[in-house]
């Protein structure tokens, strides 16, 4: 048995073949696959050289197909019918897809971005679930492995592989309890100082986006609670003295339990960003979810919050405001 090369193989040839050995006739061929009758006569001789087989004789009644052609016309229909398979389209139809579609987000992210993004599952893609997922250090990872398909963050850079698109542009703002002391009063940045703190940290260690801020200016402020939560830290702000600082987006979810301040130092503003991994890049079902996300995103319609168009400020991984 001899091995053959791929690379001197004209794989048309087998296209040629199967037309061939279906019609049992050159002519019937010909017109089937809108060639020449002499081009298909070609390439019949090159198929006998190749197979090293004559593939199709001559009988009473027309061409015979040979123990070979016989032995290989059923592998030959499997081969063309997986190759038309491989290259056709992968359509995806949200309407009838199950399964689960898994995002990595901040608890903060979760509050304000997953109610509209649920929104949209339930009229487009009823039995699609979603599974959200707190990042990590691992986060980037998580993506090159397939373990999610998303996330969303405040991420500046990416590694090579990972996909960015803005979603929104948000920025700053300091909350505390309606009734507070010091909400009827100018939030300078002594009295921003003076009061505790409270820091949604998902892994609970390093610095805040406020406390780089701050430290650029060479000033601290006393973080009186860290929390991995979201709710927590509105639940203990609601019932306490302490002030949080958070995206605008999250602090229109409390309403009128707090008064919203503008921070009395500059934290610029930051985007919201959907990271996605290059190898799903044109995959239909990854792109609807893309598009599901920014079109949530959108849906926000948070003040100060838009469809991003500035610059991304970095922020510490797994840390809010």
């Amino acid at each position: 048995m001899h091995e053959v090369n791929l690379r001197r193989v004209d794989l048309n040839l087998l296209v040629v073949l199967e037309a061939l050995l279906d019609e049992r006739s050159v002519t019937r061929a010909a017109v089937r696959l809108s060639m020449s009758q002499p081009a298909v006569s070609r390439a019949l001789s090159r198929l006998r050289k190749l197979f090293a087989d004559a593939l199709l004789v001559e009988g009473r009644t027309g061409y015979m197909l040979t123990a070979r052609a016989d032995e290989i016309r059923p592998a030959l229909r499997r081969t063309l019918a997986d190759i038309a398979t491989m290259l056709g389209a992968n359509p995806f139809d949200p309407a009838t897809a199950t399964g689960h579609v898994r995002l990595l987000m901040m608890d903060l992210e979760t509050a304000a971005l997953a109610p509209h993004l649920l929104a949209r599952l339930t009229v487009e893609a009823p039995a699609l679930d979603l599974d959200i997922l707190p990042p990590s250090a691992t986060a980037i990872e998580a993506l090159e492995e397939d373990a999610v398909d998303a996330l969303v963050g405040v991420i500046d850079d990416a590694p090579a592989g990972i996909r960015r698109r803005g979603l929104y542009q948000d920025r700053f703002v300091t909350l505390m309890r309606a009734g507070h002391p010091a909400a009827n009063h100018e939030l300078t940045l002594d009295r921003f100082l003076e009061l505790g703190h409270i820091v949604v940290s998902v892994t609970g260690v390093g610095p805040a986006f406020v406390d780089v801020a701050l430290a650029g200016v060479g000033r601290r402020r006393r973080v009186s609670v860290r929390v991995p939560s979201f709710l927590a830290a509105v639940e203990i702000a609601a019932q306490s003295d302490l002030i949080m600082t958070l995206p605008s987006s999250l602090a229109q979810m409390v309403g009128g339990r707090f008064v919203s301040l503008p921070p009395p130092l500059d934290l610029g503003s930051f985007t919201m960003s959907l990271l996605w991994h290059a190898r799903h890049q044109d995959e239909p079902r990854h792109v609807w979810l893309r598009h599901s996300i920014a079109a949530a995103a959108t849906a926000l319609s948070a003040p100060g919050a838009s469809i991003a168009e500035g610059s991304v400020r970095p922020q510490p991984a797994g840390s809010a405001p």
